[in-house]
């Protein structure tokens, strides 16, 4: 069982920033692609931000150049800094792990965007 633990959710007012952690016990860490998704009730879960193991990175078009994603592999984490917030982007956040044998899940921290 691969277990990914998230924090740094909460509630915040629209322009402000918030940073999101997720962190993993999972051994080779550093192979595999990581990922943040998101999702409002009613609606399908969607890709936030991904970054690969040479750190390239990709982001939906709603978030790019607000959201930043990065990764330690000496830590086992990944981030997700989130600046100018928008109402828009209230959703439960989930960390994502995709490995040759499937993808694992966190949680999920919620993310709260209003005044």
């Amino acid at each position: 069982q691969v277990q990914l633990v998230e924090s740094g959710g909460g509630l915040v007012q629209p322009g402000g920033s918030l940073r999101l952690s997720c962190t993993s016990v999972l051994t080779a860490f550093r192979l595999y692609t990581l990922a943040w998704y998101r999702q409002v009730p009613g609606k399908q879960r969607e890709l936030a931000a991904l970054i690969n193991k040479t750190e390239s990175t990709m982001y939906a078009d709603s978030v790019k150049g607000r959201f930043t994603i990065s990764r330690d592999n000496g830590k086992k984490a990944i981030y997700l800094q989130m600046n100018n917030l928008k109402p828009e982007d209230t959703a439960v956040y989930y960390c994502n792990l995709q490995t040759p044998w499937g993808d694992f899940w966190g949680q999920g921290t919620q993310v709260t965007v209003s005044s």
